[in-house]
Order: C-alpha cells, then structure tokens, then sequence
C-alpha cells in the first residue's frame, strides 16, 4: 500500500471507530406534545402538562364554577385543590411520571 491509500484508510478506521460514539452523545428528541413537566407537591409526583392536562384543567373549571383561566396563573390553593381533584379523576390517557426527586 502506499501512502495516500494508508492514509485515507486510517480516515475511514478514525470515522467507523467515533462515529458510535458521537451517536451516543447525541440528546435524544423529546416526545412530541409534552410542553412543560409540573411538580404537584401534595402528591409528591410530576404531571406532564400536555393538551390533555390542558383539557383536565378546562373540565375542571367548568365543573367547580369556575372562570377560565390559565393553569400557571392559579394560586397556590387552586392548584392544590386541582391536583386533588385530578388525582381522582384520573383518565386513560393521563401521563403522570412517578419520579420522586
């Protein structure tokens, strides 16, 4: 073998041997439709707040009487009362991660 081809050899033997790990140091794409995750301190777990959260919310709110409002502009109480009530209203669908950090 001469040169150049030594050469362009060790190139393709340098990218078969980083390649696998470039990959692994790639982030892995977030699942679509996940916006935001919300601790629930009451319950001690998070919610994935997504556009069924988003409709829990809404269903919420028409059931207690309550003008629409955004999730993130809830006080303190509201949002617990909301997670209580969630927690019994708990649907198929409902993402709720057990991570206890």
């Amino acid at each position: 073998m001469n040169g150049t081809h030594l050469y362009i050899a060790s190139l393709f033997l340098t990218a078969a041997l980083v390649m696998p790990v470039a990959m692994m140091a790639a982030p892995a794409p977030q699942r679509a439709g996940v916006q935001v995750r919300v601790y629930d301190s009451g319950h001690k777990d998070y919610h994935n707040w997504d556009d069924n959260e988003n409709h829990a919310w809404g269903l919420y709110l028409t059931q207690n009487n309550r003008k629409p409002h955004e999730f993130r502009k809830a006080n303190k109480r509201e949002k617990s009362e909301y997670w209580n009530w969630r927690h019994d209203h708990e649907d198929d669908h409902h993402d709720r991660s057990d991570d206890r950090r």
